[in-house]
């Protein structure tokens, strides 16, 4: 599709894509329609990835995991889910491998993760993270949820909304505050099991795009929470959201590329197939500058992309980065997806075709993982303080 050849990747790499396309052809692509219906992906699929070793790649030999510290691999994953246009499990099962593990590999007591990791490598477990709240969405220091040190457990009471992977989630990474009176620093992380007592679920949103992925309200009345599901020390908990959101928001950038390629590819397709005043549409100077447009775009998109791969396996792409790829990114797949719409006419705003749901599904990425708002604040001030 490119004019540069991408060269991050070697063969073992592109075996590993094979391999992951082959499963998305045969174990994502056909189901998706029947999970958009449903909400939400099927418990059997996450077995699946998890009996083909997809999930959790980092996790340690002892575990069950792959021991892949790799993240190039990491990123393979991603770009096929996107590329295969199901958005849904685009975002699901990347939040999981890629956002929540990494909490409980990082700052997890060896009890917790003896207890949750093999699950969450298998399949049988589904993770989710729980910030959000009613009254507090970018500004995670305004959280009310509590979590209150009883000796031997905490007792946390709250309630989260937005949750991604929600409704099917066996495992959830909380933040809750320990000590309301220090904003920031009174915020630590928990994992809560869906076993806990006075741990419910909303049931999925009605919402505009996303329809495969089980978005959902988690309440916390009273849930008696043991000592050893602390995630690193009390307090720190704001510290390590932001240590670890700089990846999260680097594989929403990566996703959202994969997703605009995939409504890319899908137009140049449908351009070169549909007729219009006796040619097909592909032949009229508008439809070829715009995807001239587009086309140029993602390519300098994949290259910035790719360049943070591969700074992101040295440990050097830093919150601002990070920032900046997601608020791009972001921007460029809701560009795309929209000028998409536009290039199949009527037909673009059928959601029996994928540009519809491609248009749908692209909108909230500029809103969850901080709202582009927030990451244009977060890259200013890195560059007045430099």
């Amino acid at each position: 599709m490119y004019s540069v050849v991408r060269t991050i990747f070697n063969e073992e790499h592109e075996m590993f894509r094979q391999s992951i396309r082959d499963f998305i052809a045969q174990e994502i692509i056909p189901f998706n329609a029947e999970w958009e219906k449903n909400k939400m992906v099927s418990r059997e699929s996450w077995k699946k990835l998890g009996e083909n070793g997809f999930l959790c790649l980092q996790a340690p030999e002892e575990y069950g995991g792959m021991n892949i510290s790799d993240f190039r691999y990491n990123a393979i994953f991603i770009e096929e889910l996107g590329l295969s246009g199901c958005s849904g499990p685009a975002i699901g099962y990347p939040l999981h491998s890629d956002i929540v593990f990494p909490y409980i590999l990082h700052y997890g007591t060896e009890e917790a993760k003896k207890k949750y990791v093999p699950g969450m490598v298998s399949g049988d477990l589904i993770s989710a993270v729980a910030m959000t709240e009613p009254g507090a969405g970018s500004d995670l220091q305004a959280i009310r949820s509590t979590a209150e040190d009883k000796g031997d457990h905490y007792l946390i009471n709250g309630s989260k909304t937005f949750i991604t992977n929600g409704f099917l989630s066996d495992v959830v990474v909380v933040a809750a505050k320990t000590d309301p009176s220090k904003g920031a620093k009174g915020i630590s992380l928990f994992i809560l099991d869906k076993d806990m007592e006075g741990f419910s679920k909303g049931v999925p949103f009605e919402k505009v795009g996303l329809h495969a992925q089980d978005t959902c309200e988690l309440f916390f009345e009273d849930v008696k929470v043991p000592k050893e599901n602390l995630l690193g020390k009390v307090g720190e908990g704001f510290k390590y959201l932001m240590t670890e959101l700089a990846q999260e928001r680097l594989i929403v950038g990566l996703a959202a590329l994969a997703l605009g390629e995939s409504a890319f590819l899908s137009t140049i397709d449908y351009v070169k197939q549909r007729k219009a005043f006796g040619k097909s549409i592909s032949d009229f100077q508008n439809t070829r500058f715009k995807l001239a447009e587009m086309g140029a775009k993602l390519e300098q998109g994949r290259i910035y992309a790719d360049q943070l791969v591969l700074l992101h396996n040295d440990k050097k792409v830093d919150p601002a980065m990070a920032s900046s790829a997601k608020y791009l990114l972001t921007e460029l797949q809701c560009e795309v997806s929209d000028e998409c719409v536009q290039l199949h006419g009527g037909y673009g705003y059928m959601w029996e075709y994928p540009v519809a749901r491609a248009f749908a599904d692209a909108r909230v990425q500029r809103i969850y993982a901080g709202t582009n708002e927030i990451m244009k604040e977060l890259i200013a001030r890195k560059l007045l303080i430099d």
